[in-house]
């Protein structure tokens, strides 16, 4: 009989507390990237993983009997090598993993505390990964739960409380740092998520109403500005609409840099916000005296009040997650003994199929539907007393497990 090979629960990735935005940017997987990734996990044999890849970060969630299977995934489908990826990255195993997964999820290892964008993105994975026959019930009970985690600590902590998040830092930017911000010229090329939010910042904060969007798709940017009633030009019109603008935001989450030094012709000054992973716009732009350039990384070192506020409800949050994950954790130390109990089945069910045999030959009228009947009765009910055993018992299973297999001669396999 060919031995299961074991595999381990493994959280392999990179953020933006040790990899800078170029660094990110080589390791960021586009939306064609994850499918392809997903179907070499498949033909790889993994049985179960998790894509997450935002402006903050890239991760897997997955079984593997190594990490590197995971991380090799990563690597063949991002621009980033394995040698750059150890120098930046991190593992996390089986409960290490689970427990990563939480924080991620809360918002409490967010790079603006308490941006829960990120619980979007675990939703979006899990539902691209079970398309794929890719989400086992272990990763999908555990997404839900920190789901669940997700929206108890927004319900009942103020850790999200205020307006602060990557789109509302790059407007508390502008405010701070321009004067008679009414008055400018703000264009927001990209509106995607990043570029939406955004776009709904500057109308609510700045109170201007010279703000123009593009986007490569013209009825997009349409559906933003109807909301807020503003113009939306022609991705033709970029460059001159550029040159005409005193603020730049770029959102186009393009995969290369789509706002470069050739399009800047004005010599007025020109402030350039790229909220971009991997960069968007070409560090080439700097060479115009005229111009300045932040990025996504500087605006995150933003603090005002409502960060040093949040912190304040770090250890209700804290408490919240430490709540559902041991009922998870309850849950997941059911799951050891589910192979004995199934492996004590399927031995009383030999033993059964070889007396029934026995028996048959034995007996002239042998009733089998009768005795078929009476055994898995008998089956499930010492299963059942197994089960029930293990369950109550918690403290002492594992050495009941060992006992049970060693009594039964059983081969069983427990992964997490």
């Amino acid at each position: 009989m060919q031995q299961q090979k074991r595999t381990y629960f493994y959280a392999i990735g990179l953020s933006y507390k040790k990899a800078d935005a170029e660094v990110r940017g080589h390791f960021s997987l586009s939306d064609i990237a994850k499918e392809k990734l997903l179907t070499q996990a498949k033909e790889n044999g993994i049985e179960s993983v998790l894509v997450v890849s935002t402006c903050n970060r890239t991760e897997l969630y997955g079984f593997a009997e190594h990490p590197y299977q995971l991380i090799q995934l990563l690597c063949e489908n991002t621009k980033g090598t394995v040698e750059e990826f150890q120098e930046v990255s991190y593992v996390h195993k089986n409960k290490d993993a689970i427990n990563h997964m939480f924080r991620v999820g809360s918002g409490l290892d967010s790079q603006i505390l308490g941006d829960f964008e990120i619980i979007s993105q675990l939703k979006f994975g899990a539902r691209a990964s079970k398309k794929e026959g890719l989400l086992n019930s272990f990763t999908e009970r555990l997404v839900n739960t920190v789901i669940q985690a997700s929206k108890r600590i927004k319900n009942e902590t103020e850790l999200s409380s205020g307006a602060t998040s990557v789109s509302f830092a790059s407007v508390q930017y502008i405010m701070n740092n321009v004067q008679n911000i009414s008055d400018k010229n703000i264009l927001l090329f990209g509106t995607g998520k990043i570029g939406r939010n955004t776009c709904e910042n500057l109308v609510k904060h700045t109170k201007n109403s010279h703000i123009t969007l593009i986007n490569r798709t013209k009825n997009k940017a349409e559906e933003v500005a109807g909301k807020f009633n503003l113009i939306v030009k022609d991705y033709e019109n970029l460059q001159e609409e550029i040159n005409a603008s005193d603020i730049l935001i770029v959102a186009t989450g393009a995969q290369n840099p789509t706002v470069y030094k050739s399009l800047i012709s004005t010599k007025k000054p020109l402030l350039i916000l790229d909220l971009s992973i991997p960069k968007n716009v070409n560090e080439d732009i700097r060479e115009h005296s005229n111009i300045t350039l932040v990025h996504l990384d500087d605006l995150a070192k933003i603090t005002d009040d409502t960060l040093e506020k949040r912190k304040g409800f770090i250890p209700d949050a804290e408490a919240i997650i430490s709540e559902i994950m041991s009922e998870f954790n309850a849950w997941l130390d059911t799951l050891k003994f589910v192979p004995t109990i199934q492996a004590i089945k399927h031995k009383l069910t030999d033993f059964k199929n070889s007396e029934v045999k026995t028996q048959r030959k034995k007996l002239a009228n042998f009733n089998e539907d009768q005795a078929e009947l009476i055994t898995n009765n008998l089956i499930q009910k010492i299963t059942n007393q197994f089960a029930h055993h293990l369950r109550e018992d918690s403290n002492t299973s594992d050495e009941s497990i060992e006992l049970i297999k060693k009594i039964f001669q059983l081969e069983t396999t427990n992964n997490v």
